[in-house]
C-alpha cells in the first residue's frame, strides 16, 4: 500500500517526518482551539537519525512520512530531546520496529524515560556539550533543564546549522505549512506569545541564560526546528528577540482586569475600574471569567504591568472559576506585576481578601486597597473603583517610566 503521509524537506540533510493533531482542543489544562503538531526530525546521514517521535497514536503517521524517504530499519540512532509523552509516546514501540543500535537522551531524560515506561530498552544518557558523530555530519548536545523539563536539551547540527529546540519557539497550531514564512506573521507571533505564556513563562529566568549560552556557543544557526509548530527558516531572529522580551517580563503601560460575576456588581466595579485606567492613558483589557478561558488571560498578562482581580463571594470564597485562573496564574509565575482587588457579597464578604492574598502569594505588588462592596455597588463604591483604577495607572506609568 503506498504512503498516505510524507516526508517534508527542511534542509538538504533533514526531513520533517511529524504528525498534526487537527483535532486537540486541551493541552493540560491549556486551550489549543487551532490543534497542533508533534513535529520528528528524520536527519540523513551516514548515520541515519531520527530526532524525537510522537503522541502515542500518530506513531503510524510518522513511519508513513518516515518510509516516503527511507525504510524505517536503516536508522541507526534515535535522539530524544524531551521526554514529555507528547515527544516519546511511541518510542518503545518506535525502538521495537526500527531495532536502531543506539538511543539517546539527557541524563535525566534516560532516568524519566524510564519512569514513564518501565521497559528494558538501553538508552546511553549524553551530557552538556558532548558530540555525537554521524559518519558524514555531527551533533553538539546542549542541556536546557527547565525549558521546560528537567531533562530538556537542544541538539545541534553542524553541517546545516539546525538547532532542534524541542519545546523552545514553539507553538500549538495545525497546520499544513511547515515554515514560518508561510504563515501570515501575525499569527506565528500570537501563537508562540500564547505558548510561551502558558508553557514556558515560569522558567523566564532560565531561559535568559540559555539564550546566553546559545549565543556564546558559537553556533551559527540558520534553521530553528521545534517540537510544536512551524520550522524557524526566515524570522529566527524574531523569535530569538521576542522570547528575550517574554522572558525579560519588564513593566507595559498595560493592565490586565480579570473578574467573575453572579449578578453583574463585581462587573460594574470591573466596568468602573477599567474606565479610569483607560482615561489615565493605560493600555486595558477586561476579561470576564463568566466567559473567558484561563489560557487567554495569560496571555494578555503576559506584556502587561498591572493585575486587578475581582470576584463576588460564594460561601465564603472566591468565585470557583476566579479560584481556576488564578490557581493557574499562581503556577505560571507572572513577575514584575503591580495590582489589586476588589468585588461584591451580599453577607460575608470575604473574597477580596482571598484574592489580595493570592496576589501577594504571587508576589504581585499591592498597589491601591483593596474595594469590597455589599450588594449592588452605590455611587460611592463606584467612586471608589474609579480611584483604584486612577492610582494603579499611576504607579504603573511610573513604574514603566524607571524601565
Amino acid at each position: 500500500m503506498k504512503n498516505i503521509y510524507s516526508a517534508i524537506k527542511v534542509t538538504d540533510h533533514v526531513y520533517w517526518v511529524g504528525a498534526i493533531d487537527w483535532t486537540i482542543r486541551d493541552f493540560h489544562g491549556y486551550t489549543t482551539p487551532h490543534g497542533s503538531t508533534y513535529n520528528a526530525y528524520l536527519v540523513i546521514a551516514d548515520e541515519i537519525t531520527l530526532i524525537d517521535t510522537v503522541r502515542a497514536p500518530f506513531k503510524d503517521e510518522m513511519l508513513s512520512r518516515i518510509k516516503s524517504v527511507v525504510d524505517p530499519s536503516k536508522i541507526k540512532y534515535i535522539i530524544s530531546n524531551h521526554s514529555e509523552m507528547d515527544h516519546s509516546g511511541c518510542l518503545p514501540e518506535i525502538i521495537d520496529i526500527i531495532k536502531p543500535k543506539k538511543v539517546f537522551a539527557s541524563t535525566i531524560g534516560v532516568k524519566t524515560l524510564k519512569e514513564l515506561f518501565h521497559d528494558q530498552h538501553e538508552i546511553i544518557p549524553v551530557k552538556d556539550g558532548e558530540t555525537l558523530s554521524l559518519g558524514n555530519m555531527g551533533l553538539i548536545f546542549m542541556e536546557t533543564r527547565m525549558i521546560h523539563w528537567p531533562d530538556s536539551m537542544f541538539t545541534y547540527l553542524t553541517k546545516d546549522q539546525l538547532l532542534f529546540s524541542q519545546d523552545a519557539f514553539g507553538m500549538h497550531l495545525a497546520t499544513l505549512e511547515r515554515f514560518d514564512d508561510e504563515i501570515p506573521v501575525a499569527t506565528l507571533e500570537f501563537e508562540a506569545a500564547t505558548y510561551y505564556a502558558n508553557i514556558v513563562l515560569p522558567y523566564s529566568p532560565i531561559v535568559l541564560k540559555v539564550l546566553d549560552k546559545v549565543a556564546a556557543s558559537g553556533w551559527k544557526i540558520k534553521v530553528i526546528a521545534p517540537d510544536h509548530g512551524p520550522v524557524w527558516r526566515k524570522n529566527i531572529g524574531r523569535i530569538i528577540e521576542l522570547y528575550k522580551k517574554w522572558a525579560s517580563q519588564k513593566s507595559a503601560a498595560k493592565t490586565v482586569v480579570v473578574y467573575a460575576t453572579m449578578w453583574h456588581s463585581t462587573e460594574k466595579m470591573a466596568s468602573a475600574i477599567s474606565e479610569s485606567l483607560a482615561q489615565a492613558g493605560v493600555k486595558v483589557k477586561l476579561l470576564s471569567m463568566n466567559e473567558t478561558h484561563r489560557s487567554e488571560v495569560v496571555y494578555e498578562v503576559l506584556d502587561a504591568g498591572a493585575l486587578i482581580v475581582g470576584s463576588s463571594t460564594l460561601n465564603n470564597n472566591i468565585l470557583p472559576q476566579m479560584a481556576d485562573v488564578m490557581t493557574y496564574l499562581k503556577g505560571l509565575k507572572p513577575a514584575n506585576l503591580i495590582g489589586a482587588a476588589f468585588g461584591s457579597y451580599g453577607w460575608s464578604g470575604e473574597s477580596v481578601k482571598d484574592l489580595e492574598t493570592i496576589l501577594k502569594e504571587m508576589k504581585v505588588e499591592i498597589a491601591a486597597p483593596s474595594i469590597s462592596a455589599k450588594n449592588v455597588p452605590d455611587s460611592d463604591a463606584l467612586e471608589k473603583c474609579h480611584e483604584l483604577g486612577k492610582t494603579v495607572a499611576a504607579q504603573l506609568l511610573k513604574k514603566v517610566a524607571s524601565n
